[in-house]
């Protein structure tokens, strides 16, 4: 007989995925705040080793999903041209500060706010609005976004 290849939705489960290994104090968290963040709530078993190999076991395949889905979205990385959902977190006479992969930070320059001369990052965005930016490039390790490019 041959053995099925789908098991059971509430079947425990157990994946793999392996982080840089830089990302594990990401992962982690300050004194294990991180993941026992995960664990509670995805309701699954989440270890990490000295290699950046984290394994998940879960009691079924939603635990195991959402925890899976919680470890990719801290360790993902800001890619070009890419478009994320973002926060605006500090407002400057230059521009604004964003938040966005939950953990990011970018800098949408007042120029790239929208596609009309802007007087005052006030004017556009406040500190608190959900936003949609653009990955526009990336300076001395910095994120540089665009809200205007976004929009297209």
């Amino acid at each position: 007989s041959k053995s099925r290849d789908d098991v059971g939705k509430h079947t425990p489960k157990m994946e793999k995925i392996t982080v840089d290994k830089k990302d594990i104090a990401t992962v982690i968290g300050k004194g294990g705040a991180t993941i026992r963040e995960i664990v509670e709530k995805s309701g699954a078993k989440v270890d990490v080793n000295d290699e950046g190999e984290v394994t998940v076991s879960a009691p079924d395949e939603d635990s195991r999903n959402k925890a899976m889905q919680m470890i990719k979205d801290l360790t993902a990385k800001a890619e070009l041209n890419k478009i994320y959902n973002g926060k605006v977190m500090k407002i400057m006479e230059f521009g604004a500060f964003v938040n966005f992969l939950g953990k990011q930070d970018g800098l949408v320059h007042i120029s790239e706010l929208a596609d009309k001369r802007v007087a005052k990052v006030t004017d556009v965005v406040k500190e608190g609005d959900e936003v949609k930016v653009k990955v526009i490039g990336f300076d001395r390790g910095k994120v540089k976004l665009s809200i205007k490019q976004a929009a297209i």
